[in-house]
């Protein structure tokens, strides 16, 4: 069995100045006042446009983002509706096969330091549910079959699309200190991220969770981005 630590990885998000001068283009085409723009005069407008609440313009942007993350969290991101979803199922991978290494992955929970007693629980409970995963198996039964024994740490990779207004929400909720330890250990550095690309579209939620962003140690959450 493996044990790995989350992670968020933007895989697909355009440059902050093209993103800003689309989404410009996108939000005077209301007003009509396309003679205003000028080399500089995308932050300001897209402020202005934050500012008043009209943030059906920063739709026109968007972020694609790969999560490493347990089932728990992918469960919770899944409800976000607006975003568009690929992952890993556990329905065809069969995690005997060499390409998996013939063994589970985990996800480290991070509220449970490794010499505690609860942490040594957790582990005996996801060692079980291994050993019985593949005496299903053993037995004959199919990977989708096998796994209704599999824990909801078990590993997921899943891929994530939403425009910039659906990523704000997602990062009010999901940063926020009442959402779960590990939904935040992702979101956080994932916010961060999103923030030194684009700070205009984040700065004020970034604002908001600062402090525990710069509690998050560097590796907390992070995957290198393209």
């Amino acid at each position: 069995m493996k044990i790995i630590a989350p992670s968020a990885q933007i895989l697909a998000m355009d440059d902050g100045r093209e993103i800003l001068g689309r989404l410009e283009i996108a939000g005077r085409t209301c007003y009509r006042s396309e003679e205003k723009i000028m080399p500089d005069s995308a932050l300001p407008f897209i402020e202005r446009i934050l500012r008043s609440g009209h943030q059906s313009v920063i739709e026109h942007a968007s972020a694609t983002v790969r999560f490493i993350c347990d089932r728990g969290v992918s469960h919770e991101l899944v409800r976000h509706r607006l975003a568009s979803f690929s992952q890993e199922s556990t329905r065809y991978a069969d995690y005997s096969g060499k390409r998996f290494g013939k063994e589970i992955t985990v996800i480290r929970p991070c509220f449970w330091p490794e010499d505690s007693p609860a942490y040594a629980l957790w582990l005996e409970a996801v060692q079980r549910a291994e050993e019985r995963y593949f005496a299903l198996l053993a037995e004959g039964a199919s990977a989708q079959q096998a796994r209704s024994v599999l824990p909801n740490s078990l590993k997921t990779e899943i891929v994530v699309t939403c425009n910039m207004r659906e990523w704000r929400h997602i990062f009010e909720l999901r940063c926020a200190p009442a959402s779960h330890p590990q939904m935040r250990e992702v979101m956080l550095p994932l916010l961060r991220d999103m923030h030194l690309r684009v700070p205009a579209l984040f700065a004020d939620i970034h604002a908001v969770f600062e402090r525990d962003i710069k509690e998050c140690p560097p590796s907390c959450g992070a995957a290198t981005s393209p």
